[in-house]
């Protein structure tokens, strides 16, 4: 793969003549880089799990974060974290539909839901959500055919294996072709299934089944996977790839979690996922503001 001039994938989009990427009555401006803050209703996530599992407490964090600037909350309720045990359906349903209803009537943004499930997208889009984030890129089964039924744009994200053994050793005849290939193929998968292109974003699935030299390859490169004008969100918060560069704990990663956010706006990123919204907030705005200045 030849390596282009670095663009980032918002101004890629408006150079095609998109200004703004649409979810339901709702949009976001193409023109910059927005932050999603991650609202995990789980026991078990690797970083937060059982701090927001209650509605009530669930509630609490996304009026707070909304009000330090997240333009989108992606609700899970099944931990995909390396070495994670799948959750039943019920369970995942049972997490998830009380909070997209709350969020619906209570809070004023946009609401993505972080499953893989047809039944959790079917539910939560007629709840009120605004997209579909899906790990698995919509190839479990019925997953396609529900997320186009709900006319909601949808995020697909790139891993190798399964959350309990992705990480055991994962292999790539070159990391940045078969990515990208892969969304080559899954955007082509939509299509068919009568999902347009500028209802796509992608995800490069950073720590998903992937080692360290593979993460910064991709981050590095972040611009060529800018394909056919779909806007790139990436997920680094608190990861991995943080420890065993700066052997920090989890809970100690921010100022990591925060460089990596700055180097994925500056090589093309249009939302960054994270657990620390206000300060990566201020991050992703100074940028923009660089960004916008460079482009005067």
């Amino acid at each position: 793969m030849n390596k282009s001039r670095l663009v980032p994938a918002f101004f890629i989009c408006r150079g095609a003549g998109l200004k703004s990427f649409k979810f339901k009555e709702k949009s976001l401006p193409l023109d910059h880089a927005h932050v999603m803050g991650i609202l995990n209703v789980t026991p078990d996530s690797f970083s937060d799990g059982g701090q927001f599992a209650g509605v009530e407490q669930a509630m609490t964090h996304a009026r707070q974060m909304v009000a330090a600037g997240a333009a989108i909350v992606d609700v899970g309720g099944e931990s995909t974290r390396p070495g994670a045990a799948p959750v039943s359906l019920q369970q995942e349903m049972d997490r998830v539909l009380p909070v997209v209803e709350s969020l619906t009537k209570n809070v004023d943004t946009i609401i993505s839901v972080d499953t893989s499930s047809p039944e959790v997208m079917t539910e939560a889009a007629a709840l009120g959500a605004h997209l579909i984030n899906d790990v698995r890129a919509l190839q479990r089964s019925g997953a396609m055919a529900a997320a186009a039924m709900t006319g909601l744009p949808v995020c697909l994200m790139h891993k190798q294996g399964e959350p309990d053994s992705m990480q055991d050793d994962p292999v790539y005849a070159d990391v940045m072709t078969d990515v990208h290939d892969f969304f080559v193929e899954r955007i082509a998968a939509c299509h068919r299934a009568g999902i347009e292109q500028h209802q796509i974003i992608l995800d490069p699935g950073f720590g998903f089944g992937k080692l360290l030299n593979h993460n910064l390859t991709l981050l590095n490169r972040l611009d060529q996977l800018t394909i056919g004008g779909c806007p790139l969100l990436v997920g680094m918060s608190r990861k991995r790839m943080i420890g065993e560069v700066l052997n920090k704990a989890v809970n100690d990663r921010l100022n990591g979690s925060l460089a990596l956010a700055a180097a994925a706006v500056m090589n093309g990123a249009w939302i960054v996922r994270v657990h620390d919204v206000a300060e990566t907030v201020d991050v992703v705005r100074m940028l923009n503001a660089v960004k916008q200045e460079n482009l005067a």
